[in-house]
């Protein structure tokens, strides 16, 4: 039988992750790998902080809806006849058929299997054929419902009711990402979601990595973003987020065959930020992709220890989509996109692969990796807490650990 992964010392030796960048080194594999880990994982991170899943212009009428789901939790999200959003989970309190599927508009929704009826606020208004059952009141019946908070126009649910709010962990990124505007842009429908066999982190940790645009990507469609120009803002230590600044070697740069912004460019740029691109991850589930014209949002959704789902939605600045070249404008960007995307998408696949290899070890960075150390940074004192809190029961003998931050001969303990 495969032994534990989880005990003190692997928590302990995690505080080589967050050392600074010219010390750190990589996550153990078995945090993009193993099963047990991924089951901690959802406790010690999915259960308890803020979960993208969608914008805000995606319900804009009274009865609006989506679903989706994040760790295995069919999730619908609905405008409410207040015009408030409501976050629920879509599984029947009767016999666990989901209750809503896709997306559409409703007046409540009703179960299929049972025909069970709740209101957009998760009630039950019917069941039927219960009147023999003992002790049954409807109004003792709520589909779960979840914290929601809005952020520059994108929607985040919290399965722990006693979450502290996410925008004031937020005021650093916000403060970069002001002038392109975001809770005001707008975009066409997202395609539909693509399931890829590798962990979250492995799509988190390239989306956000300055260190191999100019080797992988090297080329006509990418040399405009040189790795060399890359950086990484200092954020507050309770951040909920991180960014990389990329400087271009020309101005208002995209990715098509022109190598130039095709459609009209956020109108609030300055020469300063028309002369750079900009990447911001608030994790677990939002990665961003700033050009001067155009912003990809990646939704990444865990749904196993080495897979997730993930969508992409398109931002513009307002009044871009009247343009009558739009969809052409849209069709050169995602041309070049997707053969960047094809790139990544297959390194992806073959690190997962990698870090199932006995040889995988924990590597060193390079300083143009410093989004990898942020992420960590955000990561492991979430695990550290959560193993120390004993909120799970997954083995292993639990004691306080002690931190990076605690002491400096720990760090140089862990240094290589």
């Amino acid at each position: 039988m495969k032994p534990s992964l989880l005990n003190n010392q692997f928590f302990k030796d995690l505080n080589s992750s967050v050392l600074p960048i010219e010390d750190a080194e990589t996550l153990p594999p078995g945090c993009y790998t193993d099963a047990e880990f991924y089951e901690f994982e959802k406790e010690a991170i999915f259960n308890h902080e803020w979960l993208y899943v969608g914008r805000e212009s995606k319900i804009p009428e009274a009865g609006d809806y989506f679903t989706t789901s994040i760790i295995g939790e069919p999730i619908v999200i609905v405008r409410t006849r207040k015009g408030e959003i409501n976050a629920m989970s879509s599984v029947c309190q009767h016999r666990a058929m989901l209750v809503a599927e896709g997306s559409g508009n409703a007046r409540s929704f009703m179960c299929p299997y049972h025909h069970w009826n709740y209101s957009l606020d998760g009630a039950l208004l019917k069941g039927p054929a219960m009147e023999k059952t003992c002790n049954f009141d409807k109004a003792d019946v709520q589909l779960p419902t979840f914290k929601v908070e809005i952020w520059l126009g994108f929607i985040f649910i919290n399965f722990d009711d006693q979450a502290p709010p996410l925008a004031p962990r937020l005021e650093a990124v916000a403060k970069i990402l002001e002038p392109y505007d975001l809770a005001n842009a707008i975009g066409p429908n997202a395609d539909p979601a693509m399931k890829f066999p590798w962990n979250w982190k492995v799509m988190f940790e390239n989306n956000n990595d300055g260190y191999h645009a100019s080797r992988l990507h090297g080329g006509h469609y990418h040399d405009f973003i040189p790795s060399a120009l890359c950086s990484f803002p200092d954020m507050p230590e309770d951040t909920a987020g991180y960014c990389r600044l990329n400087g271009t070697l020309h101005k208002d740069a995209s990715f098509n065959a022109s190598q130039r912004a095709l459609l009209p460019i956020f109108p609030n740029l300055s020469d300063d930020d028309r002369n750079q691109m900009l990447f911001a991850n608030i994790p677990p589930t939002l990665s961003l992709v700033l050009t001067n014209d155009m912003v990809f949002a990646l939704n990444v959704r865990a749904d196993g220890p080495e897979s997730h789902e993930m969508d992409v939605e398109l931002l513009v600045a307002p009044g871009a989509m009247d343009n009558p070249a739009f969809d052409d404008c849209i069709a050169a960007n995602m041309a070049t996109a997707l053969k960047i995307m094809d790139q990544d998408q297959h390194v992806d696949e073959m690190v997962q692969i990698g870090l199932r290899s006995r040889f995988a070890v924990r590597g060193r960075y390079s300083w143009q990796e410093g989004a990898q150390q942020q992420l960590n940074s955000w990561l492991v004192p979430r695990y550290q807490d959560c193993w120390e809190k004993n909120d799970v029961n997954l083995g292993g003998t639990k004691a306080p650990i002690t931190r990076c931050d605690d002491t400096t001969a720990i760090c140089n303990e862990t240094d290589v």
